[in-house]
């Protein structure tokens, strides 16, 4: 069983409704600081089992679950038009379609969809309190905040029938290694998975143990002779004081009982651990196989990179008849686990990357170093051949914008050796995104300019800028040739240790001193000139 579509309608950061479709296998979301990836992850959890931050909703909601916005523009308008609605927040779950789930198939969804398959999750105005709700917008008391005490929750089936997280047959387990959920040196989440992982009469039997633990303690005979005491000295009232376990919760075992590992209580060992397990164990959960539904939230949190990977060789192994959705921020994670795997989430807009060549998508599975996230999420790009090219086109930018660097104007300057060059651009093809590339002609302006980039050099939001004089290969001689005229002046800026002034000396002098010179010369107050095709791309910064 799998989630197909996840539709959320004034929850948290979702103010419209926003859509957002799922791979049957691996999903990872991308995007900037409060873009919305937690909140999905978030949402779909919530929708599966009730949970949210570790705790059954029911009886704990606020209006911050509201999305912001929606709350501010319905309190303004309440103020001049009673009959303004109170809002509502929605999230609904989408199944794929499986004969299984026909109980929880009906038209009761936004799409009005009567073949759908799914659950409804909503907050909104309990009608029980309507007469209240009506006495209270028409008071003298000004609104300041919607009356939340007044809302319920409404959770069913597309069927309309009303559910709870026991009769939902797909789990969904949340891990979150950037966040401590620790209840009694008993992490909320990995109870849940060991819950889960266990059959019923395994869960009845674990119960009734610790059940029978606590009255054991309550029949103690120190505890008897204590509470005898306590009865004896304290004359509060008539009747008997005692110290006593509780008994009231049949399943209270999952928040107080000790998780250990490696006979160490699991809240005390470092948290990357914590993520490996709780990771391994859902991963490698045998009950119910295909009705697992993995959340995890920045995996990358926590781990050094060796831990990191051997985390992502899990994934990649064990992710048979499971769906995994992750958060991330690392370009290795993303790479690694599949770069159609990508959705974007960007301004409460999705965008999926399944039509990326598969040849751009395997290379970078192969090489995850690169810093492909940089692109995806940045307004602009400069790609660049290496150090030098980079530190020469930051000097010249700042030169010509106060001293600002790229990157507090958005822009993002990117090291990508030139085979990778025609990789990132078909990331930016997919996205349209703004990006220039700087690079040599290596001596053949036409084959390794104009050929290779043939695909590139039409669209609008690439450009391609490489000198166009064979003679002049590379960035050195490039640069050279627009300061050969002050020789004195380059030598100085370059820390070229010799008065000698041969043309083929001080090239390559640059030449094997590729980084250091482009070093010095980002550290000196000198102006010197540069070449029209950086030159270019600074302009085209500007555009």
């Amino acid at each position: 069983m799998k989630i197909e579509k996840l539709v959320l309608e004034n929850y948290k950061s979702f103010k419209e409704r926003t859509t957002i479709e799922f791979n049957e296998g691996l999903n990872i979301l991308v995007g900037d600081n409060e873009a919305g990836k937690s909140t999905i992850l978030e949402a779909i959890h919530l929708c599966l089992s009730g949970i949210l931050d570790g705790r059954y909703l029911k009886n704990d909601f606020h209006q911050y679950l509201f999305n912001y916005e929606v709350v501010e523009e319905y309190l303004k308008k309440i103020e001049v038009d009673k009959t303004t609605p109170l809002p509502e927040l929605l999230i609904e779950v989408y199944f794929k379609s499986n004969d299984e789930l026909a109980e929880f198939e009906g038209a009761f969804n936004s799409d009005h969809n009567p073949k759908a398959q799914g659950i409804r999750f909503e907050i909104k105005l309990d009608d029980t309190y309507a007469d209240l709700y009506h006495d209270l917008i028409h008071s003298a008391e000004k609104q300041i905040s919607i009356p939340i005490e007044y809302f319920h929750i409404e959770w069913q089936s597309f069927a309309r029938k009303a559910v709870i997280s026991r009769v939902i047959p797909l789990k969904s387990v949340l891990i979150d290694s950037s966040s401590s959920k620790i209840k009694n040196g008993s992490d909320i989440y990995l109870s849940k998975i060991i819950k889960d992982g266990l059959a019923r009469d395994e869960q009845i039997g674990l119960a009734q143990s610790y059940r029978r633990l606590k009255q054991n303690f309550n029949t103690d005979t120190n505890i008897i002779a204590l509470n005898t005491k306590i009865t004896a000295n304290t004359k509060i009232s008539s009747k008997q004081l005692s110290i006593t376990v509780d008994l009231s919760s049949n399943n209270s075992w999952e928040s107080q009982l000790t998780t250990n590992f490696n006979n160490i209580p699991f809240d005390q060992i470092g948290k990357g651990e914590q993520c490996i397990v709780k990771t391994n164990l859902a991963l490698h959960h045998s009950n119910q196989r295909d009705k697992n539904l993995i959340l995890l939230e920045e995996p990358e949190n926590h781990l050094s990179h060796t831990k990191l990977n051997a985390l992502i060789k899990e994934i990649k192994e064990n992710q048979s008849n499971k769906q995994i959705l992750i958060s991330t921020h690392s370009s290795f994670v993303a790479n690694k686990l599949g770069l159609e795997n990508l959705i974007l989430v960007d301004n409460k807009r999705v965008k999926c990357f399944r039509s990326l060549p598969p040849e751009t998508y395997n290379y970078f599975k192969k090489l995850a170093g690169y810093e492909t996230l940089r692109l995806i999420l940045t307004k602009k790009a400069v790609l660049v051949e290496g150090p030098s090219d980079e530190l020469v086109f930051q000097k010249l930018y700042m030169h010509e914008n106060d001293k600002k660097l790229p990157i507090e104007d958005g822009i993002d300057v990117i090291c990508v050796q030139s085979l990778a060059f025609k990789r990132f651009l078909d990331i930016a093809n997919l996205l349209e995104k703004k990006v220039a590339v700087i690079t040599d002609n290596d001596g053949d302006h036409e084959n390794n300019i104009n050929i290779k980039y043939a695909e590139y050099l039409s669209r609008n939001h690439i450009f391609i800028s490489a000198d166009d004089r064979d003679e002049l290969e590379t960035l050195e001689p490039q640069f050279f040739d627009v300061n050969k005229h002050d020789l004195s002046k380059l030598r100085s800026v370059i820390n070229y240790p010799s008065t000698y002034t041969e043309d083929a000396k001080i090239i390559s002098y640059m030449i094997n001193q590729k980084t250091e010179w482009a070093l010095k010369l980002f550290e000196s107050d000198v102006v010197l000139e540069y070449p029209s095709y950086i030159k270019a791309v600074v302009d085209w910064c500007k555009s």
